[in-house]
């Protein structure tokens, strides 16, 4: 049997795993047909989050019927298994446009969890991600928000055979980069939401030291639930890889995080 642990580098939540990355990690246990070098692309993969992933705790992985299921004291934490179908991608944004869409990023007034890897405020860049997406107007879908990012050393994996010599990051990294901005492109200064599932397809993974741009885009509401997509370019405007959510209001209580409306 297969384990996973979501170490506490990766928290979304102070005291549970960061959705993004939990997800990937997930995701990249279905590697049947996945390249064994950085040019190929993954398949589309479904991750469901059932509860909040504890963090720096072995949790058991089965598959079955083409459903990874990754689960603690026998209760299915996270579900993934692969979809055949496209996702629509996020229109790029300029780089300098990212940028300065950074400096109102709104969690710089009000984070609900500052220690977040992948938005957190409260993060040093050799240790989160530090993606602060700030708005760049109305896409055809809803509100669009942007972000640089320029991967760090400390993200790099080695477990893959690169036909080139530039490092890059993780599978689970890149899954986390594309997460939270989703959140942000929804209405997530509102009310607390979390990642309830997450769809993504990787054609390459990031570059480590290279620009690259975060763009997210709100795509609906519908009562608890809100959905958002996200895009993650290259500095060349390519498409590295490409997201849907679904996030789920929660009660900030049950979190550990502050209610939008909180000083």
């Amino acid at each position: 049997m297969t384990e996973l642990i979501v170490p506490r580098r990766f928290c979304g939540p102070p005291d549970s795993g960061n959705g993004g990355w939990t997800a990937g990690a997930l995701a990249a246990l279905d590697d049947a047909d996945a390249p064994d070098d950085h040019c190929g692309s993954w398949p589309p993969i479904e991750v469901s989050l059932r509860q909040p992933p504890p963090l720096d705790t072995p949790l058991d992985v089965t598959a079955e019927a083409g459903v990874t299921t990754a689960s603690f004291g026998g209760a299915p934490i996270a579900t993934a298994h692969r979809v055949d179908r496209a996702l629509a991608e996020v229109d790029p944004v300029d780089p300098d446009a990212a940028a300065a869409a950074s400096s109102s990023y709104p969690g710089h007034t009000f984070h609900p969890f500052p220690t977040c890897f992948a938005c957190g405020t409260a993060r040093e860049e050799a240790d989160g991600l530090r993606i602060f997406p700030g708005p760049v107007g109305e896409g055809a879908d809803g509100e669009r928000v942007a972000a640089p990012w320029t991967p760090h050393p400390s993200l790099h994996e080695d477990w893959h055979t690169y036909v080139d010599e530039h490092p890059r990051a993780s599978v689970a990294v890149t899954w986390a980069a594309l997460d939270c901005i989703g959140g942000w492109a929804g209405d997530l200064t509102e009310r607390l939401m979390v990642l309830g599932r997450m769809t993504a397809r990787i054609d390459d993974l990031p570059v480590i030291g290279e620009p690259h741009v975060v763009v997210g885009e709100g795509r609906g509401r519908d009562g608890r639930k809100t959905f958002t997509a996200s895009t993650l370019y290259d500095a060349d405007g390519r498409v590295v890889a490409t997201a849907e959510h679904t996030w789920i209001a929660v009660d900030p209580a049950l979190f550990g995080g502050r209610a939008p409306s909180s000083d």
